[in-house]
C-alpha cells in the first residue's frame, strides 16, 4: 500500500453527554458523569445506564427518512454520520457516491428489538411479530442505513470485534483509502443495546458495576474501588480522506490517523492475559507504522472500562511501554461503555484533544489506584501540548485494536 497521510476532516458524535459533537465534547471536558436510573431496566439487579437523551426533539428527527424502519442503533449512526459529513464540508448530493465508503463497527445491534419481538412471539404468536424485526436488529443495518442516507455506493461494511469494533472500523476504512478503493470514508461505531437481557448477561459475567447507591459515580476508571462498567449507548463517526485531497479542497485536517494495528490474544473468551501481551504487540505495531517511538507519545486514551482486571492490566501495559508518563484519560467515566461504538467515539475525542490541545479528566477519579503509577488527568481538564496520542480498544474474544493519531 502507498503510505499516504490519512486525515480526519469531520467528526459526528451522539452520546449520553449530548446529541452532537460540541455537547459531547463539553460534557467530557467538564468530566460530568451521565449514568442514571434507566426505567427500561427497572427490577433488574443493575437498573442504570448511560442513555442518549430522547431523540424526539424536533431538531434531531430524521427528516424525510423513514426512521420507523431503523433500529435505534442505526438511527444513532445516521445522525452521527450526517454531522461528520457536514463538519468535513461535504454535500452528499454533490459527491461521487461510488467513490465513498461506509464502515461502521457494531458489537450487538438491535438487541432491544430482538427481545421485544421474542416476547411478542411467545405471548401472542407469529402473526404479531413485526415484518421489520430482522431489519431492526441486524448489526450491518447501521452501515446500510448510513449508506442509503448519504447516497454512498462504494464499499459498505459492518465490522464486529466486540468492544474494539469502532476502532477496527476506522482501521478498515483507512486501508480502503490506502488501496484506492475510495476517496472518502465515513467510518465509526454505534451501539444501543442497554436492553434487559443484554444488561443481565453482562451482569452475570461480573463485568457491570453494581454501585446502585451512587449511580453517577459508578463508572470510575483506574480508581482503587472500581467495580465494573456502566453500559451505555451512542455513536461516533469520522470522515477520513487522504490528507493531500483534503488540502487540495482547502480543508485543514483536524488530526492524522498515522498508525493502526490489531492483534488477538488467543487466550480467553472474556479476559485479557495478565501480561497484556497481545495489547502490547498492537500498541508497538501501531507506533511502528506511524514511525514513532514510545517516547513520542504525549497522551493515552485508555480503554479504561472501570473493571478490576482490565484497568490493572492496561495500567501495567502503559507503565511498561510508555514509562515516560504521558497523560492518560478514560472517557468511560463520563460516557459509560458504549461497547462497539467506544473505539470510534474515543478516536473522535482524541482528535478533539489534539485539535484543542486539552485533555479531558477521568470522571469520578481523584487519583488513580496507588499501584498503577500512571499520570491520569483528574478533577479538571489539562492544557497540554499533544502532538501524538494513542487510543486503546480491547474486546471480548481477545480483540485488540490500537490507533495512533497525530497533530497535522
Amino acid at each position: 500500500m502507498t503510505r499516504a497521510e490519512i486525515a480526519v476532516t469531520g467528526i459526528g458524535l451522539v452520546t449520553a453527554a449530548g446529541r452532537d459533537r460540541e455537547a459531547t465534547w463539553k460534557g467530557v471536558l467538564a468530566g460530568t458523569p451521565t449514568a442514571g436510573r434507566d426505567p427500561r431496566l427497572a427490577g433488574l439487579p443493575v437498573d442504570f445506564s448511560c442513555r442518549v437523551p430522547d431523540l424526539d426533539d424536533p431538531r434531531h428527527r430524521m427528516g424525510g427518512r423513514k426512521s420507523w424502519r431503523m433500529g435505534r442503533f442505526a438511527a444513532l449512526a445516521v445522525l452521527a454520520a450526517r454531522e461528520a459529513v457536514r463538519d468535513a464540508g461535504f454535500a452528499p448530493d454533490a459527491w461521487d457516491g461510488a467513490r465513498v465508503a461506509v464502515v461502521v463497527g457494531c458489537g450487538l445491534g438491535g438487541t432491544w428489538e430482538w427481545e421485544k419481538q421474542h416476547r411478542r412471539l411467545a405471548a401472542r404468536g407469529a402473526d404479531l411479530v413485526s415484518p421489520l424485526a430482522v431489519v431492526h436488529f441486524l448489526p450491518n443495518m447501521a452501515a446500510g442505513e448510513v449508506s442509503i442516507d448519504l447516497g454512498v455506493r462504494g464499499p459498505s461494511l459492518c465490522v464486529s470485534t466486540a468492544c474494539a469494533s469502532g476502532a477496527t472500523a476506522l482501521a478498515t476504512a483507512r486501508d480502503l483509502l490506502l488501496r484506492d478503493a475510495c476517496d472518502i470514508a465515513v467510518a465509526g461505531g454505534t451501539e444501543a443495546c442497554a436492553s434487559p437481557l443484554t444488561v443481565t448477561g453482562f451482569h452475570r459475567t461480573g463485568a457491570l458495576s453494581t454501585r446502585g447507591d451512587d449511580v453517577a459515580a459508578a463508572s470510575r476508571p483506574f480508581a482503587a474501588d472500581r467495580d465494573g462498567f456502566v453500559i451505555a449507548e451512542g455513536a461516533g463517526v469520522l470522515v477520513l480522506e487522504r490528507a493531500a485531497d483534503a488540502r487540495a479542497r482547502g480543508r485543514r485536517p483536524r488530526a492524522l490517523l498515522a498508525g493502526c494495528a490489531a492483534t488477538s490474544d488467543a487466550h480467553h473468551p472474556t479476559a485479557q492475559p495478565e501480561n497484556a501481551a497481545g495489547a502490547e504487540r498492537a500498541l508497538r505495531a501501531a507506533l511502528d507504522e506511524a514511525g514513532l517511538a514510545p517516547a513520542d507519545v504525549d497522551h493515552v486514551n485508555a480503554h479504561g472500562t472501570s473493571t478490576r482486571t482490565n484497568d490493572r492490566t492496561e495500567a501495567a501495559l502503559i507503565s511498561r511501554v510508555l514509562p515516560h508518563h504521558p497523560s492518560v484519560t478514560a472517557p468511560k467515566g463520563v460516557l459509560g461503555h458504549t461497547l462497539g461504538a467506544a473505539g470510534a467515539i474515543e478516536a473522535a475525542l482524541v482528535t478533539l484533544t489534539i485539535h484543542h490541545q486539552r485533555v479531558p479528566p477521568v470522571a469520578n477519579l481523584t487519583e488513580p489506584a496507588p499501584e498503577f503509577g500512571i499520570d491520569c488527568v483528574t478533577r479538571r481538564a489539562r492544557r497540554q501540548r499533544v502532538r501524538a496520542a494513542v487510543s486503546h480498544s480491547f474486546g471480548f474474544g481477545g480483540h485488540n485494536a490500537v490507533l495512533v493519531l497525530t497533530k497535522p
